[in-house]
């Protein structure tokens, strides 16, 4: 996979964790609120500027923190909600994304 594939990847794994995470605790039902859709914005723009997608897989397994500590800690809460819901929804996607993680971890 290529830097440009690993970021589109990134990027939509966030924004379907994002998206599950506004529907059920903002109530959402046709798109995102607005203080979802400005965490989503963020965390497409730190990940479209990244100079690290070539040697890590995800933000988790970055050595630097780009985010903002207040946009760290939402992300992690939308992480830790999110995590385990979205395979239900998104199943392949999530494990692809568990794979890539256990791999970076193995190197």
């Amino acid at each position: 996979m290529n830097v440009q594939e690993k970021k589109e990847s990134e990027m939509q794994i966030t924004y379907h964790m994002i998206d599950l995470y506004c529907r059920k605790k903002h109530g959402t039902r046709n798109g995102m609120c607005d203080e979802c859709k400005e965490l989503e914005a963020y965390a497409r723009s730190r990940t479209a500027c990244c100079p690290f997608t070539a040697t890590k897989t995800f933000c988790s397994q970055c050595k630097v923190h780009c985010y903002g500590a207040d946009m760290r800690e939402r992300i992690r809460e939308v992480m830790r909600f999110s995590g385990m819901r979205l395979f239900f929804k998104h199943p392949v996607m999530v494990a692809r994304h568990m794979i890539e993680t256990k791999k970076a971890g193995k190197q």
